[in-house]
């Protein structure tokens, strides 16, 4: 892919600034003072061991799980918390939040699909109950949805009804139903079997190519390598290595990182015709 809209021009604000965040579960650091800028247009992958913080990282950029130090700010707003009137930091209302977090889309691991609804109640239960839109216009946006997945035959069905890869498919159609400016998503293609992984990482590389801000949590490193603009190594809370995929990939400089790719490679290397 070209060069990352960050490097292509200068004075871009970000859309997403991590600045020196840290999260703790009881005693245990999960993320270490973590800096990170997202940029419009901007495809970011964030790569590492199981355990590193990627999911945690992902979920406080929409404060789905609260940070506790640092600023995450989105399109310039701080989200999650607000000073009071002695000055200390405090949650912010819950109306607030959701102010702030409505330009980020998400997509989990699990479809989280509801399994009473039809694929098209499913899509239109936000535009219709949170955007207050019309059940046409609902519906309008949920075919318009489906159709930038690949998926507008099966607005009738029931999830019950779709392969995991087509209910990870709608389930990103929910997403950008709400047009997001930026998708958050958390390794959406885990709980997939393999033979369906590809058709959920088509819609993700069409979403890319189309310009769509993206945050990408995964193990695909082939997805990484092929799509991102920059890719992201996160290992015990901490970013290791940040840059893009072919300084990462082939010219990894940490020791950790190396060690990370070292089995991808050797995959990968099988596949290789011999000279």
């Amino acid at each position: 892919m070209n060069a990352s809209p960050s490097q292509q021009r200068s004075g871009i604000a970000p859309i997403i600034d991590v600045q020196g965040v840290t999260k703790r579960f009881g005693s245990q650091g999960v993320l270490n003072g973590v800096d990170l800028k997202i940029f419009p247009s901007e495809v970011v992958c964030i790569v590492g061991p199981s355990g590193s913080g990627k999911s945690t990282l992902l979920r406080c950029m929409n404060f789905l799980e609260e940070y506790d130090e640092g600023e995450i700010y989105v399109a310039g707003q701080l989200i999650g918390y607000r000073t009071d009137r002695s000055g200390q930091r405090v949650r912010d209302t819950e109306a607030n939040i959701a102010r702030v977090r409505k330009p980020l889309g998400m997509v989990f691991q699990q479809f989280n699909l509801w399994p009473h609804m039809t694929v098209a109640g499913n899509i239109m239960e936000a535009p219709r109950y949170v955007q207050k839109r019309s059940a046409g216009e609902a519906r309008a946006i949920a075919e318009r949805a489906l159709e930038q997945v690949g998926l507008q035959d099966k607005i009738d069905e029931y999830p019950a009804r779709l392969s995991g890869g087509q209910q990870q498919r709608v389930a990103i159609a929910r997403s950008l139903a709400l047009a997001p400016e930026v998708m958050l998503l958390d390794e959406p293609t885990s709980s997939l079997d393999p033979e369906l992984v590809g058709e959920v990482l088509a819609v993700m590389k069409a979403m890319a190519l189309g310009g769509m801000t993206m945050v990408v949590v995964t193990h695909e490193m082939g997805f990484a390598a092929q799509m991102a603009h920059r890719v992201v190594f996160l290992d015990h809370g901490k970013i290791i290595a940040s840059g893009p995929p072919q300084a990462i990939f082939q010219k990894p400089e940490h020791p950790r990182l190396e060690q990370f790719l070292r089995s991808w490679k050797e995959r990968n290397a099988l596949w290789e015709p011999s000279s």
